[in-house]
């Protein structure tokens, strides 16, 4: 499972001019399900978004998490993170989770970050979102979780 996290000042989704999602400053994290993802990879990507300390303390370190700013996590599907871009010059999604599998883990994944971090909002999965956000920094990583060994 794939979490590619944006430190942002605001960020929303909006859905056929509808707000789905809001949060003042946080983590705007765009996520993509891989084929062979599974329910301890949806959590385990919850537990490190939420510690993961990318926010600055008082010496401009990053050292502060989430929780430690006591900021917003908006989660937003994006399956075209998982496609395969290895060659060529269009995009391969036999990466990517099936549709329904996709849906399952992305509700895994919120799940988990609602039971660890009480300022939640996300995307609509499967929906045409227009994202908009102020980045912070820039500050962005991938994290990249692996789904557990068979």
């Amino acid at each position: 499972m794939i979490g590619l996290l944006q430190r942002v000042t605001e960020a929303e989704v909006t859905v056929a001019g509808d707000c789905v999602g809001r949060i003042a400053h946080g983590l705007l994290v765009l996520v993509g399900v891989e084929r062979g993802d599974d329910d301890a990879a949806a959590v385990r990507l919850a537990e490190r978004l939420v510690g993961y300390r990318v926010f600055e303390d008082e010496w401009g370190r990053m050292n502060r998490c989430l929780a430690d700013v006591d900021g917003g996590l908006l989660l937003v599907p994006q399956f075209t993170l998982a496609a395969d871009t290895r060659k060529g010059t269009r995009p391969g999604f036999s990466t990517a989770a099936s549709p329904d599998e996709g849906e399952r883990l992305f509700s895994v994944l919120v799940e988990a970050a609602r039971a660890r971090h009480r300022h939640v909002a996300t995307g609509r999965f499967g929906a045409h979102m227009r994202v908009a956000l102020v980045n912070d920094g820039p500050v962005t990583f991938r994290l990249q979780v692996p789904a557990a060994a068979s």
